[in-house]
């Protein structure tokens, strides 16, 4: 367990990119069987013990520690493990070595919950603040030590002297602590053999397009599409109800969404996008957050939120690995194959024919109508390569929506910002305020202002609160937040009943009158759906 703090401990200090994937390379060179073999399941999320939960932990941390100081202590370090770890008072004369990870992550894997806290209150007085640390970073699943799943395994390919794609096509075919992976990357043993496990194939990803950056692309190199408003996602189909369903991460995510899993008998790998399909009509992204991040979708919310994938590409058909081939032939075999395979709840997204960029711009124009995100713009000639390369694929968002608010309320940020209050409520008027119009809350944010602005916004809300609620300060209707959002949608959890879709601050308008802030109305009309 030692080896493994000293790893987080440094991953934490340590801002380069180049120097944690150092730092990880040289722990699996330096670190034995199973040990590295867990620590890389810590890091990539593949790695949870079910009847440990935070709950526990600051349960068992305010036994030894005052509630009211923990409680303090948390809000200023803004950090759950972090706060136990140093507040943690270990009982003198503790003679137990330190737990190794294999022992905790065997231990936890077989404990009742009514055992957790016995376990880690022996562990905790076994170690020092770094090992307690990365022990309840561990046992949490939150690591966030600014390691991603892909940085995990693009560390590991450095290492072992393979692409990252090869290791991400094997991943969901193996388990941890990876005996069989780590064995053929030190070159002990073949390429482990996960035929017929249905892995993920690394997705291509797209460039933001500037507009300005038109002028130097040619039109008839390029093929548009529309760009929806769901979530991307890669089709494996394998007999039916066994099929698997990633996100563009790689994340298994069909057991939300056993309606379309149940229907992947087909021997194909695609690429489309997530959407919710009722009547032949698009539903708002809204519709498909209903679903999301479910374990167990009820009856009633399958019917209500039809699931539906409309195809972008092909990627394997038959066996046949067509990542290579230029993305129109792909799309002429993606055609052939729907008009063979016809399968259920898929589609096909259309070519948009255009001439010129300038016409393409008017046909963007009315994507935010159709609840579409925007265009895609890609290559004639271009392979499917893994990651995001410059030059082949572009995204063409619509332009974000405004709305001029008024601030409302103000709460305290967590960790760094637990000095400043940095999340905001902000609300509309429900009528002119000459006529009696109100203030209701219409939404919250804690992003889009410059640490300069944040100070300057804290030192107003000081100076203008007029009630208190707890953590929570009313303030006078005194200041005007031009707020930037995706998209609104009714909804029945909000005052208003409306909801914002990543609402930030876009200005903050010390120039302009309250009274002179937008109505409710007004952002009612920018619904859609």
């Amino acid at each position: 367990m030692n080896r493994f703090a000293t790893l987080i401990d440094a991953l934490v200090f340590m801002p380069s990119r180049n120097g944690k994937i150092r730092l990880l390379a040289d722990y699996f060179a330096t670190t034995p069987d199973p040990e590295r073999g867990l620590a890389l399941a810590a890091m990539t999320g593949t790695l949870s013990f079910r009847e440990a939960k935070p709950a526990a932990v600051r349960d068992l941390v305010m036994t030894r520690v005052d509630p009211a100081l923990f409680g303090w202590s948390y809000d200023f370090v803004g950090d759950l493990a972090e706060t136990a770890a140093l507040i943690w008072p270990a009982r003198p004369g503790v003679n137990r070595p330190p737990p190794s990870l294999s022992e905790v992550a065997g231990a936890l894997a077989t404990a009742r919950r009514a055992d957790v806290p016995s376990l880690l209150e022996g562990w905790l007085d076994a170690l020092d603040s770094s090992g307690r640390y990365a022990l309840l970073k561990l046992i949490t699943g939150s690591l966030r030590v600014g390691v991603s799943a892909r940085l995990a395994k693009t560390a590991l390919a450095e290492w072992g002297g393979q692409e990252v794609g090869e290791i991400e096509e094997l991943w969901h075919g193996l388990a941890p602590p990876y005996l069989e992976l780590f064995a053929w990357l030190e070159g002990r043993a073949e390429r482990p053999a996960v035929a017929g496990t249905l892995g993920f194939r690394p997705l291509m990803l797209a460039n933001p397009l500037d507009e300005a950056d038109l002028a130097g692309l040619d039109p008839a190199d390029f093929r548009a599409e529309w760009k929806w408003d769901g979530i991307r996602v890669q089709v494996a189909g394998g007999t039916a109800g066994h099929g698997r369903l990633y996100s563009r991460t790689g994340d298994d995510v069909g057991g939300a969404f056993p309606d379309l899993v149940e229907r992947l008998s087909f021997d194909a790998v695609l690429d489309g996008e997530l959407l919710v399909v009722r009547g032949n009509e698009v539903r708002p992204f809204n519709d498909l957050q209903q679903r999301l991040n479910r374990k167990q979708p009820t009856a009633r919310m399958l019917a209500e939120y039809p699931a539906h994938v409309r195809l972008y590409d092909i990627l394997v058909e038959a066996g046949e690995d067509l990542r290579p081939l230029p993305f129109l032939e792909r799309r002429r075999r993606l055609e052939d194959w729907y008009r063979r395979v016809r399968p259920a709840a898929m589609d096909l997204s259309p070519l948009v024919p255009f001439a010129s960029w300038e016409e393409l711009a008017e046909i963007r124009a009315g994507a935010r109508e159709a609840a579409i995100e925007g265009l895609m713009l890609k290559r004639a000639d271009s392979p499917y390569t893994a990651g995001r390369p410059k030059g082949p694929w572009f995204k063409w968002k619509r332009g974000a929506l405004t709305v001029d608010t008024v601030l409302m309320y103000a709460q305290r940020g967590h960790g760094k910002r637990s000095s400043y209050y940095s999340d905001y409520t902000f609300g509309c008027w429900t009528a002119d305020p000459a006529a009696g119009g109100q203030l209701v809350p219409v939404g919250k944010a804690y992003s889009g202002f410059t640490d300069e602005e944040l100070g300057r916004l804290d030192r107003w809300v000081r100076n203008n609160t007029v009630r208190r609620y707890g953590p929570v300060r009313e303030v006078s209707a005194g200041l005007v937040l031009e707020i930037a959002f995706d998209s609104v949608h009714p909804s029945t959890r909000h005052k208003s009943g409306l909801a914002m879709r990543f609402p930030r601050v876009h200005r903050i308008r010390w120039d302009k009158p309250p009274a002179e802030a937008d109505l409710v109305a007004t952002l009612a009309a920018m619904v859609v759906g």
